[in-house]
């Protein structure tokens, strides 16, 4: 497979995904977790691709329509659509079948592993840690903070009068 390829579509998946991910509002913590898991993910189904590429080979889909062909009634409609099929199967490019799977697949893989580093940043955003948190804002000087003394002479409290 060539290198822009290898390493060029799982980058792209990654960057994809942690860009998503931090358009919709995550933590940057969070966003960088789930774009390294898209780039997990996209080799992944790059991989997939391949491998199911290789597995189902037109000369092997052909094969298998040949035999279910055979097995039903001869001038039958189901017997003269497998022999189509399998006529239209000897035609396939692999290349093709392989790019069809990788169309597929890359960008499923790498958006479910992304999902997973989303999941994946909860954990230390749930720890307090910095850059894992979303919309922390501490600052005294707001209006409706309860630390300044301007918010407190506000704020309605009930008093016991006895």
């Amino acid at each position: 497979m060539r290198p822009l390829l290898r390493y060029g579509v799982p980058a792209a998946a990654g960057l994809a995904t942690g860009g998503y991910a931090l358009s919709q509002g995550e933590d940057p913590g969070s966003a960088a977790l789930a774009g390294i898991a898209g780039v997990v993910g996209g080799a992944g189904g790059l991989l997939a691709a391949r491998g199911l590429a290789g597995k189902y080979m037109p000369e092997k889909i052909q094969n298998e329509l040949l035999n279910a062909a055979e097995k039903n009634r001869a001038g039958g409609k189901r017997q003269a659509a497998l022999l189509n099929a399998a006529a239209l199967a000897d035609k396939v490019n692999p290349r093709t079948l392989g790019k069809a799977a990788a169309a597929g697949l890359v960008p499923a893989s790498a958006l479910t592993a992304g999902l997973g580093g989303v999941a994946l940043g909860a954990i230390p955003g749930a720890m307090g840690v910095p850059g894992f948190q979303q919309n922390v804002i501490a600052d005294p000087e707001l209006a409706n903070s309860s630390n300044t003394q301007m918010a407190r002479s506000y704020t309605p409290t009930l008093r016991y009068l006895g």
